[in-house]
């Protein structure tokens, strides 16, 4: 257990944040800002102990993480966003990588603007430590939810190591303890929430590329470190994104028929071999096959709920309201992005840090109310674009007319002309609103909309993209239509030069 000295006042508002992860860390940051007494609660060990460093390097231990979890960050305390993002790697495009061997980058944006590779165990690390820095939290590790009674405000743990069960009771109850959530199964024992789970049809493995020499024996990157690097294979793809330490971490996507084909370490060497041969030369078959056997398959889980709050006492946030597949990049960003507008929420509705005589918090509920019915259709939107984009990334990136959309997609964007916004100088609005009140102007790609403009809601991104994506079908079959057009004329122009 870690722990910073205990409030003493008995007129701060209790917090229990369930979930020691990136989310549940800004969580109780926010909290703790707000003046409420938080205590922090993980199942796991201390991520910061040896024991667990060698335990998580069986995880992916990288994260994408662009403007949308930035300016939740920021939002929260600009100061720990400053120094967050020197421990990140910039990636300005895809790279993608041909069976051949031929390289293609394609940039993310038009302004140079970037996503960041960062670990995931730096990260969380890095945001343990501005947590445990407050004086108004408190930190367990260990500590598995048992049960939770929402009506009289307490929840109950069990230790890991000494099986025994402690409680603690609390004014607002955060659950932020991803796909699996415990405090959400005891959510569903008082809320009518819908709820939704789906495994897709793939699994992934992790695998590491080493970092390589130049000429003087200096460390450096075996591949360029300012790409997110894609094989895309149709049916499966690998993607590596760089390291701090020069290596990159791999991950393999394939559909669970193919592992299970793939059952042994000459089979996958094999499968690998010819699908992947740049790559296995950068990783080489003894890592390779180190990491297949030691590695676990894991799976891809998408779920969907609603709502996510409890009458004043309960929210969801990040994995346990919402998990998506990882192909847009956004499942941190999303779950930052949380936080950012719940702490807007309160704001709004004027919500005190200070005990509450009344039996309900009028304005607590009505906070988180809000949240449940504002988020869920941007919840929703994203989990359906993150479906969608694994298509263009394991395939669609390599066809003829992906390229030309995509050129064309471009080509508007560049003709519209919308004004470049930069993430600093919507700081200050993210701070205060949820989101720009008015509807994106110009002709903005889908990637920029997602990933680079967090003033937009995820559905507002949406419907505006359905719009864009319905003039690029129309302008397609106008342009059809006029060369089949054009092709009967000159048919018909040459056969009576023929007569």
């Amino acid at each position: 257990m870690s722990s910073s000295s205990e409030i003493p006042s008995t007129t701060k508002r209790k917090a229990v944040v369930v979930g020691a992860g990136p989310v549940g860390c800004l969580a109780a940051i926010m909290l703790a800002k707000r003046g409420w007494q938080v205590s922090l609660y993980e199942g796991r060990p201390d991520p910061r102990l040896p024991s667990s460093k060698a335990a998580a390097k069986q995880r992916s231990i990288n994260l994408a993480i662009s403007h949308r979890g930035i300016a939740a960050i920021q939002a929260i305390d600009a100061s720990i966003a400053q120094r967050f993002m020197q421990t990140v790697i910039p990636m300005r495009g895809r790279m993608i990588h041909h069976i051949d061997g031929k390289l293609n980058s394609q940039l993310y944006d038009r302004d140079g603007q970037c996503i960041n590779s960062v670990d995931r165990a730096l990260l969380n690390e890095h945001l343990l430590e501005e947590t445990s820095a407050s004086e108004n939290v408190r930190v367990f590790f260990q500590q598995k939810v048992r049960l939770v009674d929402f009506d009289k405000k307490i929840i109950t743990f069990e230790d890991n190591n000494s099986l025994q069960t402690s409680t603690a009771d609390f004014d607002l109850c955060v659950g932020a303890d991803g796909s699996y959530s415990l405090v959400r199964r005891q959510m569903m024992k008082v809320v009518r929430m819908d709820y939704q789970q789906e495994y897709i049809k793939h699994e992934y493995i992790e695998l590491k590329m080493p970092s390589g020499f130049d000429d003087e024996g200096r460390i450096k990157f075996v591949l360029d470190p300012n790409h997110l690097h894609i094989w895309p294979r149709r049916s499966y793809m690998l993607i590596a994104l760089p390291n701090k330490d020069y290596t990159f971490t791999c991950t393999v996507f394939a559909p669970s028929e193919e592992f299970d084909r793939l059952n042994t370490p000459d089979v996958f060497l094999t499968w690998f071999k010819s699908n992947f041969p740049d790559a296995l030369q950068a990783i080489g078959e003894k890592n390779l096959l180190n990491d297949f056997t030691h590695n676990p398959r894991s799976p891809l889980i998408c779920t969907k709920s609603n709502p996510y709050h409890y009458k004043d006492r309960a929210i969801l946030l990040g994995d346990a309201a919402h998990s998506m597949v990882p192909f847009y990049g956004q499942g941190l960003n999303c779950g930052l992005e949380d936080v950012r507008i719940l702490n807007v929420l309160l704001n709004q509705e004027f919500v005190t840090s200070t005990a509450v005589e009344q039996r309900e918090d009028k304005r607590l509920r009505r906070a988180l109310s809000r949240y449940s019915q504002e988020r869920h259709k941007d919840l929703v939107a994203i989990t359906d674009l993150a479906m969608a984009n694994y298509d263009e990334m394991r395939h669609l990136v390599t066809t003829p007319i992906y390229l030309a959309r995509k050129a064309l997609d471009n080509l508007l964007y560049r003709l519209s002309s919308p004004r470049y916004k930069s993430l600093s100088s919507l700081s200050t609005l993210l701070s205060n609103e949820l989101y720009a009140e008015d509807e994106p102007r110009g002709w903005l790609p889908l990637y920029t909309l997602v990933t680079f403009r967090p003033d937009i809601s995820y559905d507002t991104v949406r419907r505006a993209v359905a719009r864009q994506s319905a003039i690029l079908t129309g302008v397609g079959c106008i342009g059809a239509a006029l060369l089949g057009v054009a092709g009967v004329w000159v048919s018909y122009t040459l056969r009576s030069r023929y007569r």
